[in-house]
């Protein structure tokens, strides 16, 4: 497995509490990347040596202004493009905009902002224009990043990651509790490929605090802080792996069947039927379908 990106959720907390958060990040969650956690995820994206881009998302990154705007000076430093997203709750007026990015200009190579219904009563907040015309004006690259509505049709397929322009849902995390009482179903057994992600060579990783390595949120490689990025790249054996080599099989359904799990008569799409029978598989690989953050566990369970 070749990386190219290393996407660093640098904490679940958020200022929101998003009906289609992947992450189910709010106000409440917990896990908070450190520097020194960061120096550790440099040194070993060094090592790799076909690493690019160092991208920083959560929850909210801006929520940890000091560490975020050090952690970015130092990815510079090493010498990889970096990037971030943010929901803009920083931007009150265009002057704040302005302090709160300054640092960041000549530093940031992709700035991208959510903006949809999740995060206001309007696609572009007063605050999301606000951050955009700061960012502008400081030559920091700017995008904007749109989830449509569950309702919505012939939006632009992510693959991958998110796309700039409006994107459809994908139903796991918080939207797959929050959002699929308003989406179409199709048969469980209709989804018989993964089509967000290339769980073979996905070029990118997602790195959450505690150190896991997500090809997709709540699928975990393994532990970089326990055992070196390059060890979980070198050995990583997709149709070996027990979630991820069903699902290259015959997709989430496939997944369903190998493991004889439980299941509906029809989902909104694969993530929703992958996130449910993931969720019922996370007693039989801790491991792997980790942390509770991702599924959406309350701390104190």
């Amino acid at each position: 497995m070749i990386l190219t990106g290393l996407h660093l959720l640098w904490s679940y907390k958020c200022t929101y509490e998003c009906d289609h958060c992947f992450v189910w990040g709010s106000p409440w969650q917990e896990g908070t990347f450190a520097l020194r956690q960061l120096d550790e995820i440099l040194r070993q994206g060094r090592e790799l040596g076909t690493v690019e881009w160092i991208c920083f998302e959560g929850g909210e990154p801006f929520l940890y202004y000091a560490t975020l705007l050090r952690g970015i000076q130092r990815a510079k430093e090493e010498g990889f493009k970096t990037g971030i997203v943010t929901n803009t709750y920083w931007a009150i007026e265009e002057a704040d905009a302005l302090e709160t990015l300054r640092p960041f200009a000549g530093l940031v190579d992709d700035f991208s902002i959510s903006a949809d219904l999740y995060h206001g009563d309007e696609v572009q907040t007063t605050q999301v224009q606000t951050a955009r015309a700061a960012a502008e004006k400081l030559r920091i690259p700017v995008r904007i990043i749109t989830i449509a509505q569950p309702e919505t049709e012939d939006t632009t397929e992510a693959i991958g990651q998110i796309p700039p322009g409006e994107s459809g849902v994908m139903f796991r995390g918080r939207a797959a509790e929050n959002l699929v009482e308003r989406a179409g179903r199709k048969p469980w057994d209709s989804f018989t490929e993964c089509p967000h992600e290339d769980l073979r060579d996905p070029g990118r990783i997602h790195i959450d605090p505690l150190g896991n390595v997500h090809i997709c949120q709540g699928i975990s490689l393994g532990n970089l802080f326990h055992t070196p990025l390059g060890t979980i790249c070198d050995t990583y054996d997709p149709d070996s792996h027990p979630v991820i080599g069903p699902i290259l099989d015959g997709g989430p359904a496939e997944l369903v069947r190998r493991y004889g799990l439980p299941h509906a008569e029809s989902y909104a799409d694969a993530c929703h039927l992958c996130y449910e029978a993931r969720r019922d598989l996370r007693s039989r690989f801790p491991q792997i379908l980790t942390p509770d953050q991702m599924y959406g566990v309350p701390e104190d369970e």
